[in-house]
């Protein structure tokens, strides 16, 4: 029960922080481009995940914490298949030395299908 409460505040957070798309202020184009993008079922399932297991405690969307923005993320990589599977891999296994010496912590309990999605919902947040 306190795990659920936990991720229901975690969810209310970034919706409070945002448009509920994650997103901030920008021209029409780009905000009707996010808002399309938060429609997508790749997004509204990535992010669920993302909260889920307790990403936010160490990312958030716009800005550096103890680890990259999710943006910073999805800027630095293309949006391909060979990134999805290498930052899956990563979730799942951890690691370090990329965005500065603070190691990511594993998440072994995330399959590699459900971390694929967290990768798409990050990649979808490309400005």
């Amino acid at each position: 029960m306190k795990k659920i409460m936990i991720g229901l505040m975690v969810i209310s957070i970034f919706y409070a922080c945002g448009d509920g798309a994650g997103a901030g202020a920008g021209s029409n184009t780009s905000s009707n481009d996010k808002k399309d993008a938060a429609q997508s079922p790749e997004y509204e399932a990535g992010f669920n995940l993302v909260a889920k297991t307790g990403c936010p405690t160490c990312h958030k969307v716009d800005e550096a914490s103890t680890g990259p923005s999710f943006k910073s993320i999805a800027t630095k990589y293309p949006n391909n298949a060979d990134t999805y599977q290498n930052l899956a891999l990563k979730i799942i296994k951890g690691g370090a030395g990329v965005w500065g010496q603070i190691p990511m912590t594993p998440h072994p309990e995330v399959s590699q299908e459900d971390a694929t999605k967290m990768v798409k919902y990050i990649m979808l947040l490309k400005n």
